[in-house]
């Protein structure tokens, strides 16, 4: 089945993706992995990417669709995939009706002041990533990542002021996608403030 996932910061939505493409067998894409696949392999849109990233610039849609369409279009994707973070806006939308129209689009809700506590909660692992929350994921040892020993922080956009502006800013954006893909009848919802388990078996019995 081809996904997008849908979903506000903090409704865990990047988790839910690794692992249904790990048990579905099929990769979980997101523009950003996308721009630094192509800049690396030094293809002709990669080339025009890095050069707009370097100037400061913003990656067109026209640029960024032609981008998405080349990874579907990859051997990997035959069974299906997940795209994370693509679409963001109506016009991107429609671009991937043109080539690709089978989609099931995945919608995880969750209340604000989940989200507030959610992410004003995470640690990050300055070395390798990781994530935990101080709540329910704690670390073995307070401040340090239980993988590999690095120093565990607070990113920026984790503090209350920054959530709210997300908060703002996804909703400006993603709930004019929400309405399109709902009136095309192509949209799920899926409560996301259960435990990332549970939200999965949820998911696996629907799709």
């Amino acid at each position: 089945m081809n996904f997008i996932f849908l979903g506000p910061p903090g409704a865990g939505k990047g988790s839910l993706a690794v692992k249904v493409a790990q048990d579905y067998k099929i990769p979980h894409i997101s523009t950003g992995d996308i721009f630094r696949a192509a800049i690396k392999n030094q293809t002709p849109l990669g080339v025009k990417v890095k050069a707009i990233i370097d100037s400061g610039s913003l990656v067109s849609d026209d640029i960024t669709c032609a981008l998405v369409k080349e990874r579907l279009a990859e051997a990997d994707c035959k069974n299906g995939f997940i795209l994370d973070g693509f679409p963001r806006t109506i016009p991107q939308a429609e671009a991937l009706e043109t080539f690709c129209p089978d989609v099931t689009v995945v919608n995880f809700t969750i209340a604000d002041e989940v989200v507030v506590g959610r992410l004003s909660t995470r640690r990050v692992c300055k070395k390798c990533g990781e994530n935990y929350n101080i709540v329910s994921v704690k670390p073995k040892v307070e401040g340090i990542c239980d993988k590999c020993g690095g120093e565990l922080y607070q990113r920026d956009d984790d503090k209350p002021e920054s959530i709210t502006h997300r908060m703002e800013v996804y909703r400006e954006q993603t709930e004019p996608l929400i309405a399109y893909y709902r009136q095309k009848g192509k949209l799920q919802d899926i409560a996301a403030e259960k435990q990332t388990a549970e939200v999965l078996a949820e998911f696996k019995t629907r799709f």
